[in-house]
């Protein structure tokens, strides 16, 4: 049912975790569903450091927030304005319909990242 990627993001995830000394922290959740994700970062000379989530949820939200992270490292708010839920979808071969709303999670994560970062867009 879920592909490879998804598989491994959600068994392996990339950057989970605490970070200390951020510049900004989220976190949303999927009422519907109830997952929850809180996504951090570091920005150093306007990209980002660090970044870092933690997670409960079904597969495709941990396996996308982890997708998420790896997307957002080094780029810059301009990069991360760009990032997209079928982005991060297509970057884990895809996602049953029934479970893209986690791919929508992170973007939800993203979009209050960056506002929370005064991004005037």
């Amino acid at each position: 049912m879920f592909s490879e990627a998804v598989l491994d993001h959600f068994h392996n995830p990339r950057n989970s975790g605490e970070l200390s000394g951020v510049s900004a922290t989220v976190e949303v959740t999927n009422p519907v569903c109830g997952d929850v994700l809180r996504l951090a970062v570091r920005i150093t000379d306007g990209r980002v450091a660090e970044v870092r989530f933690k997670a409960q949820g079904c597969v495709t939200a941990i396996a996308s927030a982890s997708a998420l992270t790896e997307m957002m490292r080094g780029g810059s708010l301009e990069d991360l304005r760009g990032i997209t839920a079928e982005q991060i979808a297509d970057a884990l071969g895809g996602l049953p319909p029934a479970s893209a709303h986690g791919s929508q999670l992170a973007t939800d994560a993203l979009r209050a990242l960056i506002a929370r970062l005064g991004d005037p867009k």
